[in-house]
Protein backbone atom coordinates (compact mmCIF):
# COMPACT_ATOMS: atom_id res chain seq x y z
CA UNK A 1 0.00 0.00 0.00
CA UNK A 2 1.93 3.33 -0.69
CA UNK A 3 1.31 6.09 1.23
CA UNK A 4 -0.75 8.20 -1.16
CA UNK A 5 -3.82 6.06 -0.82
CA UNK A 6 -7.12 6.61 0.98
CA UNK A 7 -9.53 5.75 1.99
CA UNK A 8 -13.37 7.57 2.36
CA UNK A 9 -15.08 7.82 5.90
CA UNK A 10 -17.79 6.85 7.10
CA UNK A 11 -16.49 3.03 6.39
CA UNK A 12 -20.44 1.82 7.50
CA UNK A 13 -22.55 4.87 6.55
CA UNK A 14 -26.08 5.61 7.67
CA UNK A 15 -27.24 4.77 11.39
CA UNK A 16 -24.03 2.46 12.46
CA UNK A 17 -23.85 3.82 16.04
CA UNK A 18 -21.53 2.87 19.17
CA UNK A 19 -19.31 0.40 17.08
CA UNK A 20 -17.22 -2.02 18.60
CA UNK A 21 -14.73 -4.47 16.78
CA UNK A 22 -12.37 -7.39 17.52
CA UNK A 23 -9.71 -8.71 15.60
CA UNK A 24 -8.89 -12.75 14.67
CA UNK A 25 -5.63 -12.81 13.17
CA UNK A 26 -6.21 -10.97 9.69
CA UNK A 27 -10.02 -10.88 9.80
CA UNK A 28 -11.55 -8.15 11.81
CA UNK A 29 -15.24 -8.51 13.15
CA UNK A 30 -17.30 -5.08 14.24
CA UNK A 31 -21.21 -4.80 15.44
CA UNK A 32 -23.55 -1.67 16.41
CA UNK A 33 -26.40 -0.70 18.32
CA UNK A 34 -29.65 -1.15 16.31
CA UNK A 35 -31.84 -0.14 18.99
CA UNK A 36 -35.79 -1.27 17.93
CA UNK A 37 -34.87 -2.27 14.84
CA UNK A 38 -34.84 -6.09 14.23
CA UNK A 39 -33.09 -8.05 12.57
CA UNK A 40 -30.47 -6.53 15.25
CA UNK A 41 -26.95 -6.22 16.11
CA UNK A 42 -25.45 -6.44 12.75
CA UNK A 43 -21.91 -8.55 12.39
CA UNK A 44 -19.52 -7.09 9.81
CA UNK A 45 -16.07 -8.71 8.63
CA UNK A 46 -12.95 -7.14 6.98
CA UNK A 47 -9.75 -7.67 5.99
CA UNK A 48 -8.58 -4.18 5.78
CA UNK A 49 -10.90 -2.22 7.93
CA UNK A 50 -12.05 -0.39 5.84
CA UNK A 51 -14.26 -2.42 3.13
CA UNK A 52 -16.78 -4.04 5.49
CA UNK A 53 -19.30 -6.71 4.35
CA UNK A 54 -22.35 -8.08 6.17
CA UNK A 55 -22.09 -11.48 7.52
CA UNK A 56 -25.45 -11.45 9.88
CA UNK A 57 -26.97 -10.48 12.85
CA UNK A 58 -26.29 -11.61 16.00
CA UNK A 59 -29.84 -11.61 17.11
CA UNK A 60 -31.76 -12.81 14.19
CA UNK A 61 -34.86 -14.79 15.98
CA UNK A 62 -37.59 -13.13 18.17
CA UNK A 63 -37.17 -15.95 20.85
CA UNK A 64 -33.59 -14.22 21.77
CA UNK A 65 -34.47 -11.40 23.09
CA UNK A 66 -38.04 -9.49 23.48
CA UNK A 67 -38.25 -6.50 21.47
CA UNK A 68 -42.09 -6.11 21.37
CA UNK A 69 -43.25 -2.46 22.78
CA UNK A 70 -40.00 -1.29 22.91
CA UNK A 71 -40.14 2.52 22.43
CA UNK A 72 -38.30 4.38 19.87
CA UNK A 73 -34.41 4.18 20.22
CA UNK A 74 -35.20 1.87 23.49
CA UNK A 75 -34.05 -1.64 22.61
CA UNK A 76 -30.23 -2.79 21.98
CA UNK A 77 -27.45 -0.01 22.93
CA UNK A 78 -24.04 -0.12 22.80
CA UNK A 79 -22.61 -3.95 22.71
CA UNK A 80 -18.95 -4.77 22.62
CA UNK A 81 -17.81 -7.50 20.56
CA UNK A 82 -14.90 -9.57 21.81
CA UNK A 83 -12.80 -13.26 21.25
CA UNK A 84 -11.74 -15.35 23.57
CA UNK A 85 -10.57 -18.89 23.52
CA UNK A 86 -12.56 -19.81 20.42
CA UNK A 87 -15.46 -18.23 21.28
CA UNK A 88 -17.36 -14.70 20.32
CA UNK A 89 -18.89 -12.92 23.07
CA UNK A 90 -21.33 -9.87 22.30
CA UNK A 91 -22.07 -8.28 25.73
CA UNK A 92 -25.22 -5.69 25.16
CA UNK A 93 -28.16 -3.83 26.91
CA UNK A 94 -32.22 -4.15 26.68
CA UNK A 95 -33.39 -0.57 27.67
CA UNK A 96 -36.77 -0.24 27.92
CA UNK A 97 -37.66 -3.83 27.13
CA UNK A 98 -41.84 -4.88 28.15
CA UNK A 99 -41.09 -7.54 30.22
CA UNK A 100 -37.41 -6.84 31.46
CA UNK A 101 -34.25 -4.56 30.74
CA UNK A 102 -30.99 -4.74 31.13
CA UNK A 103 -27.84 -6.82 30.56
CA UNK A 104 -27.02 -9.79 28.70
CA UNK A 105 -24.58 -11.73 26.85
CA UNK A 106 -24.61 -13.90 23.14
CA UNK A 107 -22.32 -16.42 22.10
CA UNK A 108 -21.05 -18.06 19.18
CA UNK A 109 -18.46 -20.06 17.45
CA UNK A 110 -18.78 -18.29 14.22
CA UNK A 111 -19.56 -14.19 14.07
CA UNK A 112 -22.04 -15.21 11.31
CA UNK A 113 -24.08 -17.20 13.74
CA UNK A 114 -25.74 -18.85 14.72
CA UNK A 115 -25.71 -16.92 18.13
CA UNK A 116 -26.87 -18.12 21.32
CA UNK A 117 -30.23 -16.98 23.12
CA UNK A 118 -29.90 -13.99 25.33
CA UNK A 119 -28.02 -14.89 28.87
CA UNK A 120 -29.28 -12.20 31.22
CA UNK A 121 -26.28 -10.84 33.68
CA UNK A 122 -26.34 -8.57 36.55
CA UNK A 123 -25.04 -5.02 36.91
CA UNK A 124 -26.59 -1.67 36.07
CA UNK A 125 -26.98 0.95 33.75
CA UNK A 126 -25.63 0.65 30.32
CA UNK A 127 -22.86 0.10 27.96
CA UNK A 128 -21.53 -3.08 29.20
CA UNK A 129 -17.87 -4.19 27.53
CA UNK A 130 -15.54 -7.14 28.45
CA UNK A 131 -12.08 -7.99 28.88
CA UNK A 132 -10.30 -10.87 28.62
CA UNK A 133 -6.85 -10.63 30.65
CA UNK A 134 -3.49 -12.72 30.04
CA UNK A 135 -3.82 -14.45 33.28
CA UNK A 136 -7.32 -15.67 32.58
CA UNK A 137 -9.46 -13.80 34.32
CA UNK A 138 -11.88 -11.99 32.76
CA UNK A 139 -13.93 -8.70 33.40
CA UNK A 140 -17.17 -6.68 32.94
CA UNK A 141 -17.58 -2.64 33.25
CA UNK A 142 -20.42 -0.49 32.51
CA UNK A 143 -21.93 2.36 33.20
CA UNK A 144 -24.32 3.98 35.65
CA UNK A 145 -26.29 7.03 36.67
CA UNK A 146 -25.04 8.37 40.56
CA UNK A 147 -27.54 11.12 41.11
CA UNK A 148 -24.81 13.25 42.61
CA UNK A 149 -25.52 15.43 39.82
CA UNK A 150 -27.43 15.73 36.34
CA UNK A 151 -25.73 13.38 33.33
CA UNK A 152 -23.25 11.92 36.33
CA UNK A 153 -22.24 8.57 35.83
CA UNK A 154 -19.29 6.69 37.05
CA UNK A 155 -17.71 2.86 35.44
CA UNK A 156 -18.34 -0.21 37.33
CA UNK A 157 -15.85 -3.28 36.85
CA UNK A 158 -16.86 -6.79 37.86
CA UNK A 159 -15.07 -10.44 37.12
CA UNK A 160 -16.83 -11.95 34.33
CA UNK A 161 -17.10 -15.60 34.45
CA UNK A 162 -17.01 -17.12 30.60
CA UNK A 163 -18.03 -20.78 31.69
CA UNK A 164 -21.31 -19.67 33.42
CA UNK A 165 -22.16 -16.78 32.07
CA UNK A 166 -22.32 -14.73 34.72
CA UNK A 167 -20.62 -11.53 36.90
CA UNK A 168 -18.83 -13.08 40.29
CA UNK A 169 -17.33 -11.36 43.08
CA UNK A 170 -17.20 -7.80 44.40
CA UNK A 171 -17.48 -4.70 42.42
CA UNK A 172 -15.14 -1.80 41.83
CA UNK A 173 -15.54 1.69 40.95
CA UNK A 174 -12.87 2.56 38.72
CA UNK A 175 -14.18 6.12 37.20
CA UNK A 176 -16.55 8.79 36.80
CA UNK A 177 -14.90 11.11 34.18
CA UNK A 178 -11.61 13.04 32.88
CA UNK A 179 -13.26 16.57 33.25
CA UNK A 180 -14.45 18.55 35.97
CA UNK A 181 -18.38 18.36 36.24
CA UNK A 182 -18.32 15.53 33.46
CA UNK A 183 -21.66 14.24 32.04
CA UNK A 184 -22.40 10.79 30.65
CA UNK A 185 -18.79 8.73 31.00
CA UNK A 186 -19.86 6.02 29.61
CA UNK A 187 -18.92 3.38 26.14
CA UNK A 188 -15.97 1.78 28.84
CA UNK A 189 -13.77 -0.77 27.08
CA UNK A 190 -10.42 -2.19 28.55
CA UNK A 191 -7.05 -3.51 27.33
CA UNK A 192 -3.83 -4.32 28.30
CA UNK A 193 -0.93 -3.23 26.53
CA UNK A 194 2.94 -2.94 27.17
CA UNK A 195 2.14 -4.42 30.95
CA UNK A 196 -0.62 -1.54 31.38
CA UNK A 197 -4.38 -1.61 31.74
CA UNK A 198 -6.10 0.62 29.68
CA UNK A 199 -9.43 2.30 30.16
CA UNK A 200 -11.33 3.90 27.02
CA UNK A 201 -14.65 6.07 27.38
CA UNK A 202 -16.61 8.60 25.77
CA UNK A 203 -18.10 11.43 27.58
CA UNK A 204 -19.76 14.25 26.97
CA UNK A 205 -23.13 12.87 25.51
CA UNK A 206 -23.92 11.66 22.20
CA UNK A 207 -24.01 15.38 20.42
CA UNK A 208 -21.59 18.18 19.81
CA UNK A 209 -19.86 17.33 22.78
CA UNK A 210 -18.86 13.86 22.42
CA UNK A 211 -15.20 12.96 23.18
CA UNK A 212 -13.24 10.14 23.62
CA UNK A 213 -11.01 9.78 27.00
CA UNK A 214 -8.29 7.16 27.96
CA UNK A 215 -7.08 6.19 31.34
CA UNK A 216 -4.38 3.77 32.59
CA UNK A 217 -3.22 1.70 35.41
CA UNK A 218 -1.20 -0.61 36.40
CA UNK A 219 -3.87 -3.07 37.69
CA UNK A 220 -7.27 -3.64 36.53
CA UNK A 221 -9.12 -2.46 39.45
CA UNK A 222 -7.15 0.56 39.05
CA UNK A 223 -6.64 3.53 40.33
CA UNK A 224 -6.85 4.23 36.96
CA UNK A 225 -5.31 7.84 35.81
CA UNK A 226 -6.95 10.28 33.17
CA UNK A 227 -4.28 11.08 30.29
CA UNK A 228 -3.53 14.75 30.69
CA UNK A 229 -4.07 15.71 26.74
CA UNK A 230 -7.77 14.58 27.60
CA UNK A 231 -9.84 14.59 25.06
CA UNK A 232 -7.52 12.12 22.93
CA UNK A 233 -10.21 12.92 19.90
CA UNK A 234 -13.45 15.54 19.66
CA UNK A 235 -14.81 17.56 17.15
CA UNK A 236 -16.77 19.28 20.42
CA UNK A 237 -14.55 22.88 19.55
CA UNK A 238 -15.58 23.32 15.83
CA UNK A 239 -18.40 24.64 14.68
CA UNK A 240 -21.79 23.03 14.33
CA UNK A 241 -21.67 23.49 10.48
CA UNK A 242 -18.50 20.88 10.41
CA UNK A 243 -18.73 17.95 8.06
CA UNK A 244 -18.15 15.90 10.76
CA UNK A 245 -19.59 16.25 14.49
CA UNK A 246 -20.04 14.18 17.76
CA UNK A 247 -17.38 12.18 17.56
CA UNK A 248 -17.06 9.80 20.33
CA UNK A 249 -17.85 6.14 21.74
CA UNK A 250 -14.45 4.43 20.24
CA UNK A 251 -13.36 0.48 20.44
CA UNK A 252 -8.86 0.31 19.54
CA UNK A 253 -8.00 -2.21 17.58
CA UNK A 254 -4.41 -3.28 16.34
CA UNK A 255 -3.24 -5.12 13.03
CA UNK A 256 -0.90 -8.36 12.63
CA UNK A 257 1.76 -5.86 11.88
CA UNK A 258 1.09 -4.06 15.13
CA UNK A 259 -1.02 -0.89 13.28
CA UNK A 260 -3.51 0.75 15.49
CA UNK A 261 -6.48 1.98 14.74
CA UNK A 262 -10.03 3.25 16.13
CA UNK A 263 -13.64 2.62 15.36
CA UNK A 264 -16.07 5.59 16.45
CA UNK A 265 -19.37 6.82 15.38
CA UNK A 266 -19.46 10.49 14.61
CA UNK A 267 -22.64 12.71 12.51
CA UNK A 268 -22.58 14.29 8.99
CA UNK A 269 -25.15 16.99 9.51
CA UNK A 270 -27.12 18.07 6.21
CA UNK A 271 -27.09 21.92 7.37
CA UNK A 272 -26.02 23.19 10.47
CA UNK A 273 -26.27 20.40 13.52
CA UNK A 274 -29.43 18.72 11.67
CA UNK A 275 -28.96 14.76 10.88
CA UNK A 276 -30.94 12.49 9.18
CA UNK A 277 -28.25 9.74 8.44
CA UNK A 278 -27.96 8.81 12.31
CA UNK A 279 -24.90 8.45 13.64
CA UNK A 280 -22.09 6.54 11.45
CA UNK A 281 -19.04 4.55 12.01
CA UNK A 282 -15.66 6.23 11.21
CA UNK A 283 -11.61 5.11 11.22
CA UNK A 284 -9.30 7.44 12.52
CA UNK A 285 -5.46 6.29 12.88
CA UNK A 286 -3.50 5.69 16.13
CA UNK A 287 0.00 6.12 16.90
CA UNK A 288 1.70 5.78 20.02
CA UNK A 289 3.20 8.70 22.42
CA UNK A 290 4.45 8.71 26.13
CA UNK A 291 2.80 5.48 27.16
CA UNK A 292 -0.68 6.53 25.40
CA UNK A 293 -2.51 6.76 22.07
CA UNK A 294 -2.90 9.75 20.38
CA UNK A 295 -4.98 10.25 17.31
CA UNK A 296 -4.27 13.30 15.81
CA UNK A 297 -7.32 14.99 17.50
CA UNK A 298 -9.85 15.05 14.39
CA UNK A 299 -11.89 12.33 11.93
CA UNK A 300 -11.37 13.46 8.71
CA UNK A 301 -13.27 12.60 5.85
CA UNK A 302 -10.54 10.32 3.68
CA UNK A 303 -7.62 9.40 6.05
CA UNK A 304 -4.43 7.26 4.71
CA UNK A 305 -5.67 3.94 3.93
CA UNK A 306 -4.10 1.29 6.81
CA UNK A 307 -1.11 -0.98 6.12
CA UNK A 308 -3.17 -3.72 4.88
CA UNK A 309 -4.23 -5.19 1.47
CA UNK A 310 -6.92 -3.63 -0.22
CA UNK A 311 -9.68 -6.07 0.20
CA UNK A 312 -12.75 -4.71 -1.15
CA UNK A 313 -16.36 -6.92 -1.21
CA UNK A 314 -18.45 -7.86 -4.25
CA UNK A 315 -20.49 -4.53 -4.59
CA UNK A 316 -24.38 -5.19 -3.17
CA UNK A 317 -26.78 -4.62 -5.90
CA UNK A 318 -28.68 -1.31 -5.95
CA UNK A 319 -31.97 -3.07 -6.88
CA UNK A 320 -33.31 -5.36 -4.95
CA UNK A 321 -35.66 -8.27 -6.89
CA UNK A 322 -36.86 -9.77 -3.82
CA UNK A 323 -36.16 -13.38 -5.61
CA UNK A 324 -34.38 -14.62 -2.90
CA UNK A 325 -35.24 -16.97 -0.41
CA UNK A 326 -35.25 -14.46 2.65
CA UNK A 327 -34.83 -10.56 2.96
CA UNK A 328 -31.34 -9.47 2.33
CA UNK A 329 -29.50 -8.35 5.41
CA UNK A 330 -29.72 -4.91 4.66
CA UNK A 331 -33.45 -4.50 5.60
CA UNK A 332 -34.92 -4.00 8.92
CA UNK A 333 -38.41 -4.33 10.47
CA UNK A 334 -39.56 -3.08 13.83
CA UNK A 335 -39.64 -4.88 17.51
CA UNK A 336 -38.56 -8.46 16.52
CA UNK A 337 -42.00 -9.72 15.00
CA UNK A 338 -43.52 -13.12 16.21
CA UNK A 339 -45.56 -13.31 13.42
CA UNK A 340 -44.49 -13.16 9.62
CA UNK A 341 -46.75 -10.16 7.96
CA UNK A 342 -44.27 -10.86 4.97
CA UNK A 343 -43.39 -13.13 1.97
CA UNK A 344 -40.97 -13.28 -0.45
CA UNK A 345 -42.79 -17.11 -1.73
CA UNK A 346 -46.46 -16.32 -2.23
CA UNK A 347 -45.68 -14.45 -5.05
CA UNK A 348 -42.08 -15.38 -6.39
CA UNK A 349 -39.98 -12.48 -7.30
CA UNK A 350 -42.31 -9.66 -5.35
CA UNK A 351 -42.06 -8.94 -1.39
CA UNK A 352 -45.83 -9.40 -0.20
CA UNK A 353 -46.42 -7.08 2.77
CA UNK A 354 -50.11 -7.85 4.20
CA UNK A 355 -52.41 -5.01 5.42
CA UNK A 356 -52.56 -4.98 8.87
CA UNK A 357 -54.04 -2.81 11.56
CA UNK A 358 -51.11 -1.45 12.74
CA UNK A 359 -49.40 1.74 11.57
CA UNK A 360 -46.18 3.85 12.28
CA UNK A 361 -47.38 5.56 14.69
CA UNK A 362 -48.28 2.34 16.53
CA UNK A 363 -45.24 1.35 19.19
CA UNK A 364 -45.46 -2.01 17.10
CA UNK A 365 -44.16 -4.49 14.33
CA UNK A 366 -46.38 -2.43 11.53
CA UNK A 367 -45.74 -4.27 7.60
CA UNK A 368 -43.18 -1.92 7.18
CA UNK A 369 -39.66 -3.16 5.50
CA UNK A 370 -36.75 -1.05 5.73
CA UNK A 371 -33.16 -0.05 4.97
CA UNK A 372 -31.11 2.80 5.91
CA UNK A 373 -30.83 6.22 4.51
CA UNK A 374 -26.66 6.35 3.85
CA UNK A 375 -26.15 9.08 1.54
CA UNK A 376 -27.21 12.91 2.00
CA UNK A 377 -28.30 12.57 -1.92
CA UNK A 378 -30.20 9.62 -2.79
CA UNK A 379 -33.08 8.43 -4.83
CA UNK A 380 -35.31 5.44 -4.17
CA UNK A 381 -37.92 3.74 -6.18
CA UNK A 382 -40.27 0.72 -5.87
CA UNK A 383 -43.43 -0.90 -8.03
CA UNK A 384 -46.30 -1.65 -6.02
CA UNK A 385 -49.25 -3.44 -7.14
CA UNK A 386 -52.40 -3.09 -4.60
CA UNK A 387 -55.87 -2.41 -4.79
CA UNK A 388 -56.69 -0.69 -1.63
CA UNK A 389 -60.27 -0.70 0.44
CA UNK A 390 -61.39 2.17 2.36
CA UNK A 391 -58.84 3.37 4.97
CA UNK A 392 -55.99 0.98 3.27
CA UNK A 393 -52.20 2.27 2.54
CA UNK A 394 -49.50 0.79 0.90
CA UNK A 395 -46.28 2.48 -0.88
CA UNK A 396 -43.32 4.08 0.77
CA UNK A 397 -42.16 5.28 4.19
CA UNK A 398 -39.87 7.38 5.22
CA UNK A 399 -39.67 6.83 9.11
CA UNK A 400 -37.49 8.38 11.83
CA UNK A 401 -40.00 7.34 14.44
CA UNK A 402 -43.50 6.54 15.13
CA UNK A 403 -44.44 10.41 15.49
CA UNK A 404 -41.61 11.90 13.02
CA UNK A 405 -42.35 10.11 9.31
CA UNK A 406 -43.46 10.79 5.68
CA UNK A 407 -45.35 8.70 3.33
CA UNK A 408 -45.79 8.55 -0.24
CA UNK A 409 -49.15 6.11 -0.90
CA UNK A 410 -51.34 4.62 -2.87
CA UNK A 411 -55.08 4.73 -1.32
CA UNK A 412 -58.48 4.43 -2.50
CA UNK A 413 -59.04 8.23 -2.81
CA UNK A 414 -55.17 8.63 -4.65
CA UNK A 415 -51.86 8.92 -4.35
CA UNK A 416 -50.91 10.96 -1.31
CA UNK A 417 -48.11 12.60 0.63
CA UNK A 418 -48.28 12.58 3.89
CA UNK A 419 -46.13 14.25 6.72
CA UNK A 420 -46.58 13.24 10.40
CA UNK A 421 -44.95 16.19 12.75
CA UNK A 422 -45.16 15.31 16.71
CA UNK A 423 -47.51 13.06 16.15
CA UNK A 424 -50.08 14.92 13.67
CA UNK A 425 -50.57 13.99 10.25
CA UNK A 426 -51.28 16.50 7.18
CA UNK A 427 -51.93 15.53 3.70
CA UNK A 428 -49.00 17.67 1.93
CA UNK A 429 -50.48 16.36 -1.94
CA UNK A 430 -52.60 14.39 -3.85
CA UNK A 431 -53.09 12.46 -7.27
CA UNK A 432 -56.06 10.60 -8.77
CA UNK A 433 -55.67 6.89 -8.23
CA UNK A 434 -53.30 5.09 -10.68
CA UNK A 435 -54.97 2.13 -12.82
CA UNK A 436 -52.61 -1.11 -12.26
CA UNK A 437 -49.23 -1.33 -11.05
CA UNK A 438 -47.92 2.54 -9.38
CA UNK A 439 -43.81 3.15 -9.04
CA UNK A 440 -43.73 5.60 -6.22
CA UNK A 441 -39.86 6.98 -5.54
CA UNK A 442 -38.16 9.51 -3.04
CA UNK A 443 -35.49 11.65 -4.18
CA UNK A 444 -33.23 13.80 -1.31
CA UNK A 445 -31.29 16.59 -2.37
CA UNK A 446 -29.60 17.25 1.21
CA UNK A 447 -32.31 18.61 3.26
CA UNK A 448 -35.05 18.45 0.88
CA UNK A 449 -36.96 15.36 -0.04
CA UNK A 450 -39.08 14.83 -3.25
CA UNK A 451 -42.13 12.45 -3.84
CA UNK A 452 -43.20 11.55 -7.66
CA UNK A 453 -44.90 8.52 -8.97
CA UNK A 454 -45.22 6.80 -11.95
CA UNK A 455 -47.68 4.25 -13.82
CA UNK A 456 -46.55 0.99 -14.85
CA UNK A 457 -43.87 -1.37 -12.98
CA UNK A 458 -40.73 -1.11 -15.15
CA UNK A 459 -37.80 0.49 -14.06
CA UNK A 460 -36.51 3.28 -15.35
CA UNK A 461 -36.45 7.51 -16.03
CA UNK A 462 -39.59 8.01 -17.87
CA UNK A 463 -43.09 8.78 -16.44
CA UNK A 464 -42.26 10.42 -13.62
CA UNK A 465 -44.74 12.99 -11.80
CA UNK A 466 -43.79 15.05 -8.93
CA UNK A 467 -46.10 14.92 -6.50
CA UNK A 468 -46.23 18.48 -3.79
CA UNK A 469 -43.29 20.13 -3.42
CA UNK A 470 -40.16 19.40 -1.56
CA UNK A 471 -40.74 18.12 2.15
CA UNK A 472 -38.05 19.78 4.89
CA UNK A 473 -35.77 16.82 6.44
CA UNK A 474 -35.54 18.62 9.01
CA UNK A 475 -38.28 17.04 10.68
CA UNK A 476 -36.44 13.75 9.87
CA UNK A 477 -33.53 14.64 12.04
CA UNK A 478 -32.76 13.47 15.37
CA UNK A 479 -32.18 17.25 16.87
CA UNK A 480 -36.35 17.87 15.68
CA UNK A 481 -37.55 14.19 16.27
CA UNK A 482 -35.06 13.12 19.38
CA UNK A 483 -33.81 10.12 19.97
CA UNK A 484 -30.71 7.93 18.88
CA UNK A 485 -31.57 6.38 15.23
CA UNK A 486 -31.17 7.80 11.43
CA UNK A 487 -33.78 7.49 8.78
CA UNK A 488 -35.00 4.49 7.43
CA UNK A 489 -37.00 3.99 3.57
CA UNK A 490 -38.67 1.26 2.51
CA UNK A 491 -41.56 -0.13 1.57
CA UNK A 492 -44.97 0.21 3.68
CA UNK A 493 -48.62 -1.14 4.50
CA UNK A 494 -52.03 -0.59 6.71
CA UNK A 495 -55.22 -0.75 6.94
CA UNK A 496 -55.09 2.08 9.54
CA UNK A 497 -57.10 0.63 12.66
CA UNK A 498 -59.28 -2.05 10.45
CA UNK A 499 -58.69 -5.42 10.05
CA UNK A 500 -57.72 -6.58 6.58
CA UNK A 501 -57.25 -9.58 4.67
CA UNK A 502 -55.83 -7.25 1.64
CA UNK A 503 -52.05 -7.48 0.40
CA UNK A 504 -49.45 -5.28 -1.11
CA UNK A 505 -47.31 -6.55 -4.05
CA UNK A 506 -43.68 -4.78 -4.52
CA UNK A 507 -41.69 -6.25 -7.94
CA UNK A 508 -38.55 -4.29 -6.73
CA UNK A 509 -36.51 -1.69 -4.89
CA UNK A 510 -33.91 0.37 -5.68
CA UNK A 511 -31.56 2.34 -3.47
CA UNK A 512 -29.43 4.73 -5.59
CA UNK A 513 -26.87 7.56 -4.55
CA UNK A 514 -27.08 10.56 -6.55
Amino acid sequence: MTSAARFENPVLPGCHPDPSVCRVDGDFYLVTSTFEWFPGLPVFHSRDLVHWRQIGHALDRPGQLPLEGVPASGGLYAPTLRHHDGTFYLICTLVDGKDWSGHFVLTASDPAGPWSDAHRLEGEGIDPSLFFDDDGTAWCTGTRLTGRYEGHTEIWLRRFDPAALALTGEEHVIWDGAVKDAIWSEASHLYKIGGRYYLLTAEGGTALDHAVMVARADEVTGPYRGNPRNPVLTHRDLRAGHPIVGTGHADLVDTPDGEWWMVLLGMRPHHGDRCVLGRETFLAPVAWEDGWPVTGGRVVPDPPFPDLPPHPWPAVPLCDQFDGPELAPVWNVLRGPRDRWWSLAERPGHLRLRVRPETLADTASPSFVGRRQQHHDFAAFTSLDFTPADEEWAGLALVQNNDFHVLLVSTADGIRLVKREQGVETVLAAAPAAAGPVRLAFEARGRWYRASYAPGDAAGPDGWTPLGGPVDGDILSSQVAGGFTGVYVGPYATANGRASTNHADFAWFEYRPL
